[in-house]
């Protein structure tokens, strides 16, 4: 059999995100022993359930924020774990999963975190970002309003989240994709190196940097959705 690459595209750490339960490096030391090859951290910003004081200066809550991919980066730098900077802006809920852009965009953008659903897209997209709406139609308590949806602003939708509670909700994020045109990801939403969702994406190609990742998505190279089960499917 081929060989296949299996990456993690939504995750979370306990640095960035306050519903996290493991750190950084517990994150990569956990995905390395499940046989990942690659993970991308998506800490939730600012607009969303940080763990970040909002009292700080700017710098220092980006500080903070960018530490457990850090500390994840240096664990998979030794182990053998591709490991990729990304993470997940949300506005009253609605929430996107922003790839391609690094530490110094969002040191010299404080000026973000006043910005609307439609003005983070388009800048973040002219920027070089690769932007996926997470879990589209998804219905909980914290989240603030119904979906919504903005096809012309964004990139990919997630179409599968291991996260979701209703597997309808993820075969509506995925009709919704196949309706406009854009790309697919699938990811676990982890939190927890204890207690892995096991879901993300597996590649026939080499996916060595998060450059690989955004090529494969955006040029819709078949992927198989891993779904935590057996039953994966493919894409």
């Amino acid at each position: 059999m081929d060989r296949l690459y299996t990456v993690e595209t939504h995750l979370h750490t306990a640095q960035g995100s306050a519903c996290a339960r493991s750190t950084g490096e517990e994150m990569a030391l956990a995905h390395k022993k499940a046989g990942y090859d690659a993970i991308i951290l998506t800490d939730h910003f600012f607009g969303g359930n940080t763990a970040v004081p909002r009292n700080l200066p700017w710098a220092e809550r980006i500080e903070r924020f960018c530490s457990g991919y850090e500390e994840a980066k240096r664990t998979g730098d030794r182990i053998g774990l591709f490991v990729f900077f990304g993470w997940e802006w949300a506005y009253d809920g609605t929430e996107f999963l922003t790839y391609g852009l690094d530490k110094e965009y969002l040191l010299a953008h404080p000026e973000m975190e006043g910005w609307d659903i439609p003005t983070y897209l388009e800048n973040v997209r002219a920027a070089g970002a690769f932007v996926a709406h997470a879990h589209p139609f998804r219905r909980a308590e914290y989240l603030k309003s119904e979906p919504r949806l903005f096809p012309a602003y964004v990139d990919a939708v997630e179409v599968y989240n291991c996260g979701n509670a209703d597997i309808a909700w993820n075969e509506q994020a995925r009709a919704y994709a196949r309706k406009y045109g854009l790309a697919m990801t699938s990811g676990s939403d982890g939190h927890d190196a204890n207690d892995l969702r096991r879901g993300g994406m597996r590649f026939a190609a080499p996916v060595e940097s998060l450059e690989d990742f955004i090529r494969a998505v955006r040029t819709r190279q078949p992927f198989e959705v891993l779904t935590g089960k057996k039953e994966g499917f493919s894409i």
